[in-house]
């Protein structure tokens, strides 16, 4: 591939190219500065490559998500959460005897310290899980040793911060509405186990419903990566660092926490009520969102990436049916839901502006069918997404390239000025 040429100020320059696995062109500006004396102005970088990664391939265009080469299509529904994460993390699927021993691993170490079980019980009632989750997991690095090179602490803290993740979720709920906490069992599956947490009682048997823990292990896949989001650039910037791994991911579950991150599916499920109690008119609302004095849009449909349908929203709108005819629940939101789907796919303001239903549209649904309270929709965001974050900060650490991360800015305050006293000040 040529050089890319680059005429500035007068003058031509010569900048270094070349192209990914999947035949993304590149333009390589490392030194741009230094040899034009400019930067790039790139808001919310859309179109700047911060890494080289191997993790996840993603084309908006063509609708695409692949993990570790393997399309989602392939993935979800068709194994199970911990495999998946075990595929994210150490780029292969694992034999059966590797599963074994994962599955097992993660259960056993997916007990949360004593003296961390007490700082959680000393959360206010009613404090949002996302808070508990982000401060829990930063709180780790004060029970645990978190040596970066030491690959045998890597590996346990691996396994704490997958197993744990959602025992704290569990024990966060539990906690608001009262409940005396469920620990894991080695006999469960990590969806199944989390859904016993969540809602077994202490005095009888509680049988998971596997039209549930299937349904959760899908919803998790589907979120586990999506490359360089806020969040997992924000794993990414506090790696940089050298910040160890649970400041590291404590800092991604902060970012999560947005409502135009991990909390859209809240924001969907909010709107499609709204129109419930509008007597479903959901005509009313999509006029709203067509109308260029209104300041009303309609959630969950759109991507940063994704030009074409999301993929991920296509294999959730069939779990969604799936899962509520099983249960036999009929859910008027979404027969909403459908509603706006249906007109957005044929409207042709829609259509021009390439908004597509995204994955927030259907999963905020699916949550709710499972019995999953609203405050915790992001808590289940991050869950999935945590072996996709500790699969970035191990490439990370790992870059022969990695250099503590340091945006530039084009300063447009005031130009130089000088203070003359007068006393008044002093």
């Amino acid at each position: 591939m040529d050089n890319a040429k680059l005429v500035f100020d007068g003058k031509e320059y010569e900048l270094p190219t070349f192209i990914g696995t999947e035949n993304e062109p590149a333009i390589d500006i490392k030194k741009l500065r230094d040899t034009t004396g400019a930067i790039t102005y790139d808001p919310g970088y859309g179109n700047t490559g911060a890494c080289k990664s191997s993790i996840t391939f993603i084309d908006g265009e063509q609708g695409i998500l692949r993990y570790r080469g393997y399309p989602i299509e392939e993935l979800a529904g068709k194994l199970r959460f911990s495999a998946a994460a075990y595929l994210m993390l150490f780029g292969k699927l694992p034999t059966e005897k590797e599963f074994t021993d994962w599955s097992k691993a993660l259960t056993q170490n997916s007990f949360i310290h004593s003296s961390q079980v007490n700082f959680l019980d000393h959360y206010p009632s009613k404090a949002h899980p996302m808070n508990i989750l982000g401060s829990m997991v930063s709180s780790m690095s004060s029970f645990y040793p978190h040596d970066s090179e030491d690959e045998d602490h890597v590996n346990i803290n691996i396994q704490r911060l997958v197993g744990q993740v959602k025992t704290i979720a569990a024990f966060s709920y539990r906690k608001s509405v009262g409940l005396p906490y469920i620990y894991p069992r080695t006999d469960h599956s990590y969806s199944a186990n989390f859904l016993r947490m969540m809602f077994a009682s202490p005095a009888e048997e509680y049988v998971v419903p596997k039209v549930m823990e299937d349904a959760l292990d899908t919803l998790l896949i589907l979120h586990m990566d999506h490359e360089q989001n806020c969040s997992t650039s924000t794993v990414r910037m506090v790696c940089s660092s050298m910040a160890n791994i649970y400041a590291s991911i404590s800092a991604g579950i902060n970012a999560l926490w947005g409502k135009l991150h991990g909390g859209a599916n809240e924001a969907v499920l909010d709107m499609l009520t709204q129109i419930h109690q509008d007597n479903g008119d959901y005509m009313k609302y999509v006029n709203m969102a067509k109308d260029k004095n209104s300041n009303f849009r309609l959630m969950g449909f759109g991507h940063r990436v994704y030009k074409n349908f999301d993929p991920r929203a296509t294999l959730l709108k069939d779990i969604v049916d799936r899962v509520l005819e099983e249960m036999g629940i009929h859910d008027p939101l979404l027969d909403i839901a459908k509603n706006l789907e249906e007109v957005a796919l044929k409207d042709e303001f829609f259509i021009q502006r390439k908004l597509y239903p995204n994955i927030d549209f259907y999963s905020g649904i699916l949550y709710r069918a499972l019995g999953i309270p609203t405050e915790m929709f992001t808590v289940l965001f991050a869950i999935g997404r945590m072996p996709g974050w500790i699969a970035h900060w191990l490439e990370m650490r790992q870059d022969p390239d990695l250099r503590i991360q340091r945006p530039r800015q084009i300063y447009m305050g005031p130009t130089l000025r000088h203070f003359e006293p007068d006393g008044t000040l002093m």
